[in-house]
Protein backbone atom coordinates (compact mmCIF):
# COMPACT_ATOMS: atom_id res chain seq x y z
CA UNK A 1 0.00 0.00 0.00
CA UNK A 2 1.46 3.40 -1.06
CA UNK A 3 2.62 5.55 2.08
CA UNK A 4 4.13 8.42 0.83
CA UNK A 5 2.47 11.72 1.79
CA UNK A 6 1.36 12.48 -1.93
CA UNK A 7 -1.44 9.82 -2.89
CA UNK A 8 -0.54 7.04 -5.55
CA UNK A 9 -1.95 7.21 -8.92
CA UNK A 10 -3.00 4.47 -11.19
CA UNK A 11 -2.97 5.19 -15.02
CA UNK A 12 -4.53 2.44 -16.70
CA UNK A 13 -6.24 1.95 -20.49
CA UNK A 14 -8.94 0.28 -20.96
CA UNK A 15 -10.18 -0.48 -17.51
CA UNK A 16 -14.31 -0.95 -18.46
CA UNK A 17 -14.30 -4.61 -18.06
CA UNK A 18 -12.18 -7.83 -17.70
CA UNK A 19 -8.58 -8.06 -16.37
CA UNK A 20 -8.53 -3.68 -16.65
CA UNK A 21 -11.53 -3.78 -14.36
CA UNK A 22 -10.10 -5.64 -11.72
CA UNK A 23 -6.83 -4.09 -11.90
CA UNK A 24 -8.36 -0.63 -11.24
CA UNK A 25 -10.33 -2.68 -8.17
CA UNK A 26 -7.47 -4.05 -6.55
CA UNK A 27 -5.47 -0.42 -6.66
CA UNK A 28 -7.83 1.47 -5.44
CA UNK A 29 -8.52 -1.66 -2.78
CA UNK A 30 -4.75 -0.91 -1.98
CA UNK A 31 -5.13 2.86 -1.28
CA UNK A 32 -4.61 3.91 -5.35
CA UNK A 33 -6.06 6.89 -6.82
CA UNK A 34 -7.43 5.67 -10.11
CA UNK A 35 -7.44 6.92 -13.77
CA UNK A 36 -9.20 5.15 -16.15
CA UNK A 37 -8.37 5.88 -20.11
CA UNK A 38 -11.07 4.42 -22.68
CA UNK A 39 -14.15 4.83 -24.31
CA UNK A 40 -16.14 3.76 -21.12
CA UNK A 41 -16.08 4.94 -17.49
CA UNK A 42 -15.37 2.30 -14.49
CA UNK A 43 -17.94 1.93 -11.87
CA UNK A 44 -15.56 2.64 -9.01
CA UNK A 45 -16.28 5.37 -7.21
CA UNK A 46 -13.69 8.35 -7.04
CA UNK A 47 -12.16 7.20 -10.28
CA UNK A 48 -11.70 9.72 -12.75
CA UNK A 49 -12.52 8.52 -16.36
CA UNK A 50 -11.11 10.00 -19.07
CA UNK A 51 -12.90 9.31 -22.61
CA UNK A 52 -10.45 8.44 -25.54
CA UNK A 53 -10.52 5.78 -28.45
CA UNK A 54 -6.90 5.60 -28.33
CA UNK A 55 -6.90 3.91 -31.94
CA UNK A 56 -8.20 7.52 -33.35
CA UNK A 57 -5.38 9.38 -34.57
CA UNK A 58 -5.91 12.85 -32.13
CA UNK A 59 -6.53 11.08 -28.73
CA UNK A 60 -3.45 12.35 -27.08
CA UNK A 61 -3.91 15.99 -27.96
CA UNK A 62 -7.69 15.99 -27.11
CA UNK A 63 -6.83 14.21 -23.55
CA UNK A 64 -3.18 15.85 -22.05
CA UNK A 65 -5.00 18.69 -20.74
CA UNK A 66 -7.26 16.80 -18.59
CA UNK A 67 -5.04 14.06 -17.95
CA UNK A 68 -2.04 16.60 -16.46
CA UNK A 69 -4.83 17.96 -14.47
CA UNK A 70 -6.01 14.34 -13.08
CA UNK A 71 -1.85 13.50 -12.08
CA UNK A 72 -1.28 16.94 -10.98
CA UNK A 73 0.19 16.51 -7.27
CA UNK A 74 0.49 12.62 -7.57
CA UNK A 75 2.82 10.81 -5.87
CA UNK A 76 4.11 7.43 -7.28
CA UNK A 77 2.22 6.84 -10.43
CA UNK A 78 2.07 3.15 -11.89
CA UNK A 79 0.84 3.25 -15.55
CA UNK A 80 -0.90 0.10 -16.57
CA UNK A 81 -0.78 -0.58 -20.90
CA UNK A 82 -4.00 -3.23 -20.63
CA UNK A 83 -5.87 -2.08 -23.95
CA UNK A 84 -5.70 -4.44 -26.48
CA UNK A 85 -8.23 -5.70 -29.39
CA UNK A 86 -8.12 -9.26 -31.37
CA UNK A 87 -9.31 -9.41 -34.60
CA UNK A 88 -8.84 -12.48 -36.33
CA UNK A 89 -7.35 -13.20 -39.67
CA UNK A 90 -4.21 -15.82 -40.88
CA UNK A 91 -1.04 -14.24 -42.49
CA UNK A 92 -2.48 -14.54 -46.36
CA UNK A 93 -5.85 -13.38 -44.76
CA UNK A 94 -5.70 -10.64 -42.50
CA UNK A 95 -6.66 -6.99 -43.55
CA UNK A 96 -4.47 -3.98 -43.82
CA UNK A 97 -6.37 -1.90 -41.78
CA UNK A 98 -7.26 -4.10 -38.52
CA UNK A 99 -3.50 -5.10 -38.47
CA UNK A 100 -2.69 -1.42 -38.13
CA UNK A 101 -5.47 -0.63 -35.63
CA UNK A 102 -4.43 -3.83 -33.34
CA UNK A 103 -0.64 -2.26 -33.43
CA UNK A 104 -1.78 1.46 -32.97
CA UNK A 105 -3.47 0.35 -29.38
CA UNK A 106 -0.89 -2.28 -28.00
CA UNK A 107 2.38 -0.32 -28.92
CA UNK A 108 1.70 3.32 -30.71
CA UNK A 109 -0.96 4.23 -28.05
CA UNK A 110 1.58 2.65 -24.95
CA UNK A 111 4.49 4.97 -26.49
CA UNK A 112 2.31 8.10 -26.97
CA UNK A 113 0.98 7.52 -23.59
CA UNK A 114 4.49 6.82 -21.78
CA UNK A 115 5.69 10.29 -23.15
CA UNK A 116 2.21 12.30 -21.41
CA UNK A 117 3.04 10.47 -17.89
CA UNK A 118 6.51 10.22 -17.54
CA UNK A 119 7.02 13.85 -17.15
CA UNK A 120 4.49 13.38 -13.59
CA UNK A 121 6.53 10.05 -12.26
CA UNK A 122 8.86 10.52 -9.78
CA UNK A 123 11.44 7.36 -8.83
CA UNK A 124 9.16 4.50 -7.35
CA UNK A 125 6.61 4.94 -10.19
CA UNK A 126 6.69 1.97 -12.39
CA UNK A 127 5.47 1.05 -16.38
CA UNK A 128 3.45 -2.26 -16.49
CA UNK A 129 2.49 -3.73 -19.58
CA UNK A 130 -0.02 -6.43 -20.16
CA UNK A 131 1.24 -8.91 -23.01
CA UNK A 132 -0.10 -12.49 -23.59
CA UNK A 133 1.09 -15.83 -23.69
CA UNK A 134 1.07 -15.23 -27.18
CA UNK A 135 3.47 -12.82 -26.62
CA UNK A 136 6.19 -15.76 -26.60
CA UNK A 137 4.69 -17.90 -28.91
CA UNK A 138 2.03 -17.76 -32.01
CA UNK A 139 -1.22 -19.45 -32.57
CA UNK A 140 -2.67 -20.07 -36.05
CA UNK A 141 -5.63 -17.47 -37.16
CA UNK A 142 -4.31 -14.38 -34.89
CA UNK A 143 -1.25 -12.91 -36.66
CA UNK A 144 -2.06 -9.55 -36.14
CA UNK A 145 -2.49 -10.52 -32.66
CA UNK A 146 0.96 -12.28 -32.22
CA UNK A 147 2.67 -10.17 -34.13
CA UNK A 148 1.41 -6.91 -31.46
CA UNK A 149 2.04 -8.93 -28.14
CA UNK A 150 5.82 -9.73 -29.36
CA UNK A 151 6.20 -6.16 -30.02
CA UNK A 152 4.45 -5.12 -26.48
CA UNK A 153 7.72 -6.99 -25.28
CA UNK A 154 10.41 -5.18 -26.85
CA UNK A 155 8.61 -2.20 -26.05
CA UNK A 156 8.48 -3.20 -22.40
CA UNK A 157 12.47 -4.20 -22.97
CA UNK A 158 13.03 -0.51 -24.62
CA UNK A 159 11.18 1.29 -21.55
CA UNK A 160 13.77 -0.85 -18.85
CA UNK A 161 17.11 0.34 -20.60
CA UNK A 162 15.41 3.86 -21.88
CA UNK A 163 14.59 4.09 -18.21
CA UNK A 164 17.58 3.04 -16.04
CA UNK A 165 18.77 4.74 -13.46
CA UNK A 166 15.22 7.30 -12.72
CA UNK A 167 14.18 4.52 -10.10
CA UNK A 168 11.25 3.93 -12.93
CA UNK A 169 11.28 0.11 -13.21
CA UNK A 170 9.28 -1.77 -16.15
CA UNK A 171 7.88 -5.31 -16.50
CA UNK A 172 5.47 -7.24 -19.00
CA UNK A 173 3.09 -9.45 -17.37
CA UNK A 174 1.92 -12.00 -19.90
CA UNK A 175 -1.56 -13.52 -18.97
CA UNK A 176 -3.07 -17.22 -20.43
CA UNK A 177 -6.20 -18.39 -20.95
CA UNK A 178 -8.18 -15.57 -18.51
CA UNK A 179 -12.08 -15.64 -18.06
CA UNK A 180 -12.54 -12.03 -19.83
CA UNK A 181 -15.60 -11.02 -22.21
CA UNK A 182 -12.83 -11.42 -25.33
CA UNK A 183 -12.58 -14.73 -24.26
CA UNK A 184 -16.05 -15.66 -23.94
CA UNK A 185 -17.06 -14.43 -27.33
CA UNK A 186 -15.12 -17.49 -28.65
CA UNK A 187 -18.11 -19.96 -27.16
CA UNK A 188 -17.97 -22.71 -24.94
CA UNK A 189 -16.75 -24.76 -27.07
CA UNK A 190 -13.68 -23.19 -27.55
CA UNK A 191 -13.31 -22.30 -24.06
CA UNK A 192 -13.60 -25.93 -22.30
CA UNK A 193 -10.94 -26.74 -25.57
CA UNK A 194 -8.82 -23.56 -23.93
CA UNK A 195 -8.95 -25.38 -20.56
CA UNK A 196 -7.68 -28.59 -21.94
CA UNK A 197 -4.09 -27.18 -22.98
CA UNK A 198 -3.33 -26.12 -18.91
CA UNK A 199 -2.63 -28.55 -16.03
CA UNK A 200 -5.27 -27.22 -13.92
CA UNK A 201 -8.16 -27.59 -16.48
CA UNK A 202 -9.48 -24.02 -15.93
CA UNK A 203 -9.19 -20.22 -16.91
CA UNK A 204 -7.81 -17.50 -15.37
CA UNK A 205 -9.84 -15.41 -13.00
CA UNK A 206 -9.19 -11.68 -14.27
CA UNK A 207 -8.15 -10.83 -10.53
CA UNK A 208 -5.77 -13.36 -9.97
CA UNK A 209 -3.79 -11.13 -12.89
CA UNK A 210 -4.78 -8.09 -11.46
CA UNK A 211 -2.43 -9.44 -8.44
CA UNK A 212 0.11 -10.14 -10.39
CA UNK A 213 0.14 -6.73 -12.11
CA UNK A 214 -0.16 -4.91 -8.53
CA UNK A 215 3.16 -6.93 -7.17
CA UNK A 216 5.04 -6.11 -10.50
CA UNK A 217 4.42 -2.23 -10.14
CA UNK A 218 5.07 -2.31 -6.15
CA UNK A 219 8.49 -4.19 -6.77
CA UNK A 220 11.28 -2.81 -8.75
CA UNK A 221 13.24 -5.74 -8.62
CA UNK A 222 11.17 -7.02 -12.09
CA UNK A 223 12.63 -4.45 -13.60
CA UNK A 224 12.79 -5.76 -17.46
CA UNK A 225 11.04 -8.88 -16.67
CA UNK A 226 8.46 -10.87 -18.25
CA UNK A 227 6.52 -12.85 -16.11
CA UNK A 228 4.08 -15.34 -17.38
CA UNK A 229 0.52 -16.02 -15.85
CA UNK A 230 -0.40 -18.74 -17.06
CA UNK A 231 -1.30 -21.76 -15.06
CA UNK A 232 1.04 -23.93 -16.99
CA UNK A 233 0.54 -25.56 -20.87
CA UNK A 234 0.41 -29.48 -21.08
CA UNK A 235 3.52 -30.53 -22.72
CA UNK A 236 2.47 -32.36 -26.12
Amino acid sequence: MPTSEAPATLVITGASRGIGLETARLFAEHGYRIVNISRSPIPIEGAVDIAADLASPDWAERIKDELDAALDGSGEISLVHNSAIQLPGAIDQVEAEDFRRTLELAVVAPSILNRLVLPHQRGGSSIIYVGSTLSQRASRGLAAYVASKHAVVGLMRSTAQDLGGTGIHTACVCPGFTDTEMLREYGGEATEYLKSLVHEKRLIDPSEIARVLLFAAQNPVVNGAILQAELSFVQP
